[in-house]
């Protein structure tokens, strides 16, 4: 408001009100019943939209407060960080040298799983099986198979309780000898590898019962394996034999016997006669380079024999070698008695003598005499035997009856 008042008195303009003259004119008087006009209500007018109308409750956080006057607003906090990815745990990996394994620890293998009873690591590409696996004490199933093992550490030897063991489809060229000290084994696969020989000490697993080696490169079944007590199954079929042990099939518990396609086996052991038997594939024609081996023929028939046999006795050698007379009877004297021929040093006996005391050539097919040099062989073809018709022609193989001396070769019958 403005009033005109002249600087005399008179009338005249003058600037604004200030505020402690125009407080008195806002107040109402004292003892007036006047009050101020209430404010109306804004009208809302609703419209149409197609977005559907915000809670104000949802929108009190994202609205900041208006900054006060005369003073800057402050900046919004900054968003916190995300959170850190979630570590995995790294699990060991076995197909890696254990040099070259990151965030494995198989040393406390048997600490975590100390009562585990089966483990089956089969289809893994496995290269080095570590050696921690000794500590399972208690385990009784391995199944390695179709991996890439070349090697098998001499710590497998120390699972005492071990039942099955399962190398198949591997790499492997040889096996330790610590296997024959698994005394409990009773399954042995090792089929499909690169087995030049078997352990050595494999015919110390006195429980076994099957041994699966096919397809290797076999060329010889240790006669050793002949003196396992349990062993019912024998598969080495696939390998490149030539002949088999002459004891081989004695035992009365080996009833299962496979060597199909083994080309160059000709001759299998008479006591094969009454069991189960495949040959299938056998006996094809020898090439040259490999004629080298010692034979035995009669008439269009020929067989190769173990290269263990020094010399080859006819119906006409009536006097036994003097080494072969000197064998059989420290044999008869000594190991008739103590069972063990520890106690002989190699000073009084040769090295290899004692180990043919130990475990001889074979034994005479008619009286079960034992051969340490020389044996006196008898030939059965299949094709005229009563089990021709089971194989229909699919193999050339004799069998073959290994004797002691000329008389046991002339009174030796198949048949009977």
């Amino acid at each position: 408001k403005y009033r005109e008042k002249s600087p005399k008195g008179g009338a005249g303009k003058r600037g604004p009100l200030s505020s402690r003259e125009i407080s008195p004119l806002l107040s109402p008087p004292s003892g007036s019943s006047l009050r101020p006009r209430p404010r109306p209500h804004p009208v809302v007018v609703q419209r149409p939209c197609s977005v559907p109308p915000v809670p104000v409750a949802s929108l009190a956080g994202r609205i900041p407060p208006s900054p006060s006057p005369g003073l800057l607003a402050a900046p919004p906090p900054p968003p916190p960080p995300p959170p850190p990815p979630r570590a995995r745990r790294q699990l060991p990996d076995l197909r890696e040298p254990p040099g070259q394994r990151q965030g494995s620890d198989p040393e406390n293998l048997a600490q975590k799983l100390p009562n585990l009873v089966e483990l089956y690591l089969h289809s893994n590409n496995i290269v080095v099986v570590p050696e921690a696996i000794g500590s399972l004490v208690k385990l009784q199933c391995l199944d390695l198979s179709d991996n890439a093992l070349e090697i098998v550490c001499p710590e497998i030897g120390r699972l005492r309780s071990l039942r099955h063991l399962r190398l198949a489809n591997n790499q492997l060229k040889f096996l330790p000898p610590e296997v024959g000290d698994l005394k409990e084994l009773q399954t042995l696969d090792i089929s499909t590898n690169r087995l030049l020989t078997l352990p050595e000490r494999l015919h110390l697993c006195l429980s076994l019962q099957y041994l699966t080696a096919d397809r290797n490169h076999l060329w010889c079944v240790p006669r050793h394996l002949c003196q396992l007590p349990s062993l019912n199954e024998l598969s080495m079929a696939g390998n490149r034999l030539a002949f088999l042990p002459l004891d081989l099939g004695r035992s009365r518990e080996l009833q299962y016997v496979y060597v199909d396609n083994n080309i160059h086996l000709k001759g299998l052991p008479s006591y094969l006669y009454n069991k189960v038997i495949g040959c299938s594939g056998c006996g094809s024609p020898i090439q040259v380079s490999e004629a080298k081996l010692l034979s035995f023929s009669s008439g269009q028939l020929t067989v190769f024999l173990p290269a263990e046999i020094k010399s080859i006795g006819t119906e006409t050698d009536h006097v036994l070698p003097l080494q072969e007379l000197a064998m059989r009877s420290l044999h008869n004297t000594y190991y008739g008695f103590l069972k063990d021929l520890n106690f002989l040093s190699p000073i009084s006996l040769p090295k290899s003598l004692l180990e043919l005391l130990y475990c001889p050539l074979g034994h005479c097919h008619r009286c079960s005499q034992p051969m340490f040099t020389i044996v006196y062989p008898k030939l059965f073809p299949l094709r005229e035997t009563p089990m021709a018709g089971l194989h229909q022609g699919r193999t050339t193989v004799s069998f073959v009856a290994y004797c002691c001396s000329t008389q046991c070769l002339q009174t030796f019958d198949l048949l009977s």
